[in-house]
């Protein structure tokens, strides 16, 4: 089976490359970008696309790699073994299966996303290279090896917020989502609001690109702002015409779904007043 997208989600070439060249040599998929360029949402449509079973761990700052193998919950069999529960005999009853763990023992084959990587300590890559490496890891506690039934298609996202291990690279098959041109964006667009009116969305995308294109910005507009915002543009039933700015506006309308700080919003603003002193 072979990725190229679905009606959901608009892939580029060298996107479903990438994905089929992962799946192949049977490596982790490194994807990285900006944010909101559908790093965790390709991970959906792969499994979509594939008719596999998707399996989401999302990372956060205190996400430690043994969590997605499994847990062992001391404190409840303590607590158990002084209410005489018999359970207590059988350490199983305590251990939680992680998110590898499950992926590990599948009945089919599935897709593994990992999201946000670079949100945990810069150990946890290099904690799971074993593990992804040789698909099998020990359970101490029970003295078990659990083995992976068959590969799962593992999708790992990074907003590139630290650098990664060269010995996790090294394991991983990488790609790097650009955020998309102009035609590309049209037709990402297209897809979530099919119908729309051509003037409007020419108007709004070349607005959207000024911005976007602006020196000192220090948040640019992603993908899924640029969508929020024509959903609001829709959503007030706006034309192209209530687009147009005069000369020293600089702001587009409803400009806080594209914009996220108040430094970035300071900056149009300064350079509104300019606009008006030079006109």
């Amino acid at each position: 089976m072979k990725f190229s997208g679905t009606d959901a989600y608009v892939a580029t070439d060298d996107l479903t490359v990438a994905v089929n060249a992962a799946v192949t040599l049977q490596r982790p998929l490194l994807v990285k970008g900006e944010p909101g360029t559908g790093k965790t949402e390709l991970a959906r449509q792969v499994a979509q696309s594939l008719r596999m079973p998707l399996i989401e761990w999302h990372v956060k700052s205190t996400t430690r790699a043994a969590q997605g193998l499994y847990e062992y919950d001391a404190v409840s069999r303590l607590r158990d073994s002084q209410l005489g529960d018999p359970r207590v005999e059988d350490v199983a009853n305590y251990i939680r299966k992680g998110k590898l763990w499950q992926a590990f023992e599948a009945e089919e084959r599935v897709v593994l996303l990992i999201d946000e990587i670079d949100k945990a300590d810069i150990e946890f890559p290099n904690d799971l290279l074993q593990e992804l490496d040789r698909m099998e890891f020990f359970v101490y506690e029970t003295g078990q090896t659990v083995v992976a039934r068959q590969r799962p298609v593992v999708i790992i996202t990074s907003n590139n917020e630290k650098e990664l291990p060269d010995a996790f690279l090294r394991r991983c098959f990488f790609h790097y989502i650009r955020f998309p041109d102009a035609d590309t964006l049209r037709r990402i667009v297209e897809v979530h609001f099919p119908g729309i009116k051509d003037r409007l969305l020419t108007t709004a995308l070349t607005q959207f690109y000024e911005l976007r294109e602006t020196p000192g910005l220090k948040k640019k507009p992603s993908t899924s702002e640029v969508l929020d915002w024509l959903k609001l543009l829709l959503a007030e039933d706006l034309g192209a015409e209530d687009l147009q700015r005069a000369p020293n506006q600089m702001l587009p309308r409803l400009h806080g779904a594209l914009l996220k700080n108040e430094q970035d919003v300071a900056l149009f603003e300064r350079l509104a007043f300019m606009a008006r002193r030079g006109g």
